[in-house]
């Protein structure tokens, strides 16, 4: 998702996404023991985490509730 896409978001909701990302990213880091997942797909969860962790931020910051 984009930037812009994620601040229409609230803070829950962008908690439950970054919950799910997280998730998903260790099931992805355990299935590397047995196969090899693309390294693209890695770095793109990585990036959706840092994006999140980000605009959470910038709320938190600014005291916005939406």
């Amino acid at each position: 998702m984009k930037p812009f896409e994620l601040r229409e978001f609230s803070a829950d909701e962008l908690k439950q996404k970054l919950h799910d990302l997280h998730e998903e990213f260790m099931s992805i880091r355990f299935k590397k023991q047995a196969e090899t997942p693309k390294p693209s797909d890695i770095k793109k969860i990585k990036r959706e985490i840092a994006r999140i962790k980000t605009i959470l931020r910038e709320k938190e910051i600014t005291g916005d509730k939406k």
